[in-house]
Parts: structure tokens; C-alpha cells; sequence
């Protein structure tokens, strides 16, 4: 790239459609899959819309994921700051190793498989309080939301009750509009809600993800309440954007309510291209530890780049069909989840829940559909997770 080249300012967020990425991504995709960027803080990078450079991005081992050395590329309430004891996110190895090992054995495939009877449990009530209150019903805060949060808190121990409090918080933190001080102290508070768990859980240990960390000794209570901070809004906002972004767009797009409504659970195509299609998570970044060659340009030590995800997952070259939703376009290497050693822990649990949500919405309430077909529905914008803010829906 040459020094001439346009500078973006910022990262494009714009959307014609919202189950597509912003049409300004495919354009530098075709153009300049890796371009020069300007970030929140005023500062330069780069970024990425191209699935091969976004894949060899995350297992690079010149670039960093640690928090205290990117900027983001969009407005955010707090300065990135380093990651607390146990928020391994934003750690490179070892110490990214050292917490992540202890959690991989409760995420395998056959763990997961374990706490399928609980999910559908958890789905059938919701769905089950939904049908007792009658339509219309907002479908974020009715089904979406809650099932996953209270997955992840019986995973982790916690009181379902917990849930209202810690969504209202993270709203708080997570707005650019709120003020550095109110961001803070929400943070600390979210923080306090987990520190309050842990100590529970040392008091009173049961069976849960947390009681068998706290048995085997080798976390401080510091570090298990960054941990659980993690685990409880990773596993939670993820998952319900996908079950309402998914919901909205099965209501739009008849091959994809076809796919929830053949009977059974999800197939595991069907999953996999619902996660490309609407890739939730839409960038990460990293932050280069020297002066790298990478993609055709020199990425200067201390620079940020950051890969969009939804536009890779989109990239012509890696899907043959990737703007059309097609679960028989055979095998599908998505980044929805990320890749390499930081790809997100929970994955299975998260298909999981997908598997067995969304085609048992579609199955006890067959009627269902849009409170307003004429319009569409408000989604969020400028963050790092994508979704709806509310789907209003009859059945």
C-alpha cells in the first residue's frame, strides 16, 4: 500500500441490510483487503477484511492480544486497560495458557453433550412461560437473553437472579455515550457481583464450573472472580444475539426458517451457517509486538490491526456463495468463533444451545412472526457484538 492511499476514519459500521456487514467492507475487501485506519484514540492502524490474511492474523506470533496495547476501532466508555487476574481475553501466553488449560476440560464436546437434558430444560421453560403470557412478546428479553444466561449461571453456580443486574451493568459499561466515571463504576460493581459469587461458592461449594476450580487450588479468589466475570458475559451475549439475530432473520429469509423447521434439533451445516452468515462478533484486534511484514505492508511495532470478522466470513474466495444463506455449501471454515488460541472456549456450548433452541422455538410455536412485517427492526451498531435490540414478535 502506498503512502497516498485514503485513510479510514474509523471502522465502517453502516449496514444496507442488517444481516449483511456494511457494504464499505466488501468494497475494501475487493480493493484493499488490508488498509490503513484510524483509530478512536487518534492513532493509525489497520484493517483486515480478508478471510486468508484474518486467519493468519490470529496465529501469528508477532501480534498481541493483550488489552493495554490496542485501540479500538470504534468510540468505547473505558481506556483499554491491561486485563485483570483471570480475564485471560486479553493475556498472551503463558499466562493466557495457565487460566485457559483448568477451563478446557468442561467445554469438550462430551461435556457439553452432558448438559444438553439442562439446556433443553431451560428452553422449554422459557418457551413454556412465553406461550402461558400470550403474544405479542418482545423476543430478546422473553427467550433470547435469558436461556443463555441462565445456562452459563448454572454452569458457574450462580443465582439466575444475578442475571438482571449484571445485563443492566454491562449496558452501562458498554455504551460510548456513558460518562468514563459511570463506565467505571459499573465495571466495579460487575466485578463485586462476581467477587460475591466466589466467596459463595468457597463457603458453599457444589458441583458447578466454579466449586471444581475452587477444589483444585491453584486460582486465587482474585482470579476466580475475573474468570467468572469473563465466563458470565462471554457466555451469555454472544448466544442471545445469535438466538434473536438468527429469529429475525428466520422470519425474513425462507431458507433459513426451512432449516429450523424440519423437525429435530439443527443440523450441525445448519449451525455453522447461521454463525457465518450473521457473525455476532463483528472484529478483534491485535496489536503488533515488532515490526511485522505482514499482508504486503509494514505493520509498525505498537500498531493495532484489526479483522472484521463478518466481512471475512463473507469473502468470495473462501465461500462460494458467501451473501446467499445455504446450509449445503458443504464445509465451512467461519471465524465466527475466532481461531487459534484464543478461539472462544465455549464454542461447543454455544452450538449447543443454538442446536436445540432455535428449531424448538420454531416447533412449539409455528405461527410465529413479526409484530410489524412492515418495518425492520433496530439493531446495534458500533459495538463489537452485533444483534437486534428488540424483536417484537405474534404467534
Amino acid at each position: 500500500m502506498t503512502d497516498g492511499a485514503e485513510i479510514l476514519e474509523g471502522l465502517p459500521t453502516a449496514r444496507s441490510c442488517p444481516f449483511s456487514p456494511p457494504d464499505a467492507l466488501g468494497e475494501l475487501r475487493e480493493k484493499r483487503p488490508i488498509a490503513r485506519m484510524s483509530y478512536a484514540d487518534g492513532t493509525l492502524g489497520w484493517l483486515i477484511t480478508d478471510h486468508a490474511l484474518a486467519r493468519e492474523l490470529l496465529t501469528h506470533p508477532g501480534f498481541s492480544s493483550r488489552h493495554e496495547l490496542r485501540s479500538s476501532p470504534v468510540p468505547m466508555a473505558i481506556k483499554p486497560m491491561p486485563a485483570p487476574p483471570g480475564m485471560f481475553i486479553g493475556m498472551d501466553p503463558p499466562q493466557h495458557t495457565r487460566y485457559r488449560k483448568p477451563l478446557n476440560r468442561h467445554f469438550t464436546v462430551r461435556r457439553v453433550r452432558q448438559l444438553e437434558p439442562a439446556i433443553e430444560r431451560i428452553v422449554t421453560q422459557h418457551i413454556d412461560a412465553m406461550e402461558r403470557q400470550g403474544p405479542p412478546a418482545d423476543l430478546v428479553s422473553a427467550f433470547a437473553l435469558p436461556i443463555p444466561v441462565q445456562v452459563i449461571s448454572e454452569l458457574l453456580g450462580a443465582d439466575p437472579g444475578i442475571s438482571g443486574e449484571i445485563s443492566r451493568l454491562r449496558a452501562v459499561t458498554l455504551d460510548p455515550a456513558t460518562p468514563p466515571e459511570e463506565a467505571g463504576a459499573a465495571v466495579r460493581a460487575t466485578n463485586e457481583v462476581m467477587a460475591d459469587l466466589v466467596r459463595g461458592k468457597r463457603r458453599s461449594p457444589s458441583d458447578d464450573l466454579l466449586s471444581v476450580l475452587i477444589a483444585d487450588g491453584e486460582m486465587t479468589d482474585q482470579e476466580l472472580t475475573g474468570l467468572a466475570f469473563l465466563m458470565f458475559v462471554a457466555g451469555h451475549e454472544t448466544t442471545a444475539n445469535m438466538f434473536s439475530l438468527g429469529t429475525y432473520l428466520a422470519l425474513r429469509d425462507e431458507r433459513a426458517r426451512a432449516s429450523l423447521t424440519g423437525g429435530g434439533v439443527l443440523t450441525d451445516e445448519a449451525v455453522n451457517e447461521f454463525l457465518r452468515y450473521l457473525s455476532i462478533v463483528q472484529f478483534t484486534s491485535r496489536a503488533a509486538l515488532a515490526d511485522v511484514e505482514f499482508g504486503g505492508v509494514l505493520v509498525r511495532k505498537g500498531e493495532t490491526v484489526t479483522l472484521s470478522i463478518s466481512a471475512a466470513n463473507r469473502d468470495a474466495r473462501r465461500f462460494p456463495q458467501p451473501d446467499t444463506f445455504d446450509v449445503d455449501g458443504g464445509e465451512n471454515g467461519h471465524l465466527a468463533f475466532g481461531h487459534g488460541i484464543h478461539q472462544c472456549i465455549g464454542h461447543n456450548l454455544a452450538r449447543a444451545e443454538l442446536r436445540i433452541g432455535l428449531p424448538e422455538l420454531f416447533r412449539r410455536l409455528p405461527g410465529l412472526r413479526l409484530a410489524d412485517e412492515s418495518r425492520d427492526v433496530a439493531t446495534r451498531v458500533g459495538h463489537n457484538t452485533y444483534g437486534v435490540l428488540e424483536l417484537p414478535v405474534f404467534w
